[in-house]
């Protein structure tokens, strides 16, 4: 991690300046939080919770269900690598609004700071490429946000974004642990979105 210098917090807010033109799915704990923190935790963010593994199949679900909509996923590298076979059914489905950014500090935050696979040799972009996702880009400092910014919103996806980010504290933010609440928000937004 000797070449990483991107702050997480600074993240999201670069990559999209203007939240509302998309659909968040997020992983658990920092991503929804850093996610959370820059939209205010608006109807069109369903944060998960309780759920490891699941953010990157959901997100699928979702474009899939809705191909006029640009659906992001935002989770972690732990998350990730729990079920890295997810990958590749976004591959052989081939959502094309789908975009998937994975915040990788190297560790696993939540549960005591353990060190996590890519923190030594794994590299998950090699990993989306093998899965067959077709656009794939690594960024580990600020002076690749535009450049990422504009990777996001150029053409279709599906895409795959690793954001290698220094092992610091995700956003500041107080979550709605109401998530049957919080669907129905996601929902309500989506359907408004809809008409």
């Amino acid at each position: 991690m000797t070449d990483i210098t991107l702050n997480r917090r600074d993240l999201i807010p670069a990559l999209f300046p203007k939240p509302d033109e998309y659909l968040f799915i997020t992983g658990l704990a920092g991503p929804a939080k850093d996610v959370c923190a820059h939209t205010g935790e608006s109807e069109n963010v369903f944060a998960m919770g309780g759920a490891m593994g699941s953010a990157v199949t959901t997100a699928l679900g979702a474009a899939l269900s809705a191909p006029d909509h640009k659906f992001i996923c935002v989770t972690g590298d732990g998350e990730l690598m729990m079920a890295i076979g997810s990958l590749a059914t976004v591959s052989s489905m081939g959502p094309t609004n789908l975009s998937i950014i994975c915040i990788d500090n190297g560790c696993h935050g939540e549960t005591g700071g353990q060190w996590g696979h890519t923190s030594l040799h794994t590299d998950l972009s090699m990993m989306a490429e093998g899965a067959g996702i077709p656009k794939v880009m690594t960024i580990s400092s600020a002076d690749q946000m535009n450049e990422a910014k504009t990777f996001i919103e150029s053409g279709e996806g599906p895409r795959f974004l690793w954001a290698r980010v220094l092992n610091g504290p995700p956003s500041k933010v107080t979550r709605n642990w109401d998530l049957i609440q919080r669907r129905q928000i996601f929902k309500s937004g989506f359907r408004a979105r809809q008409s």
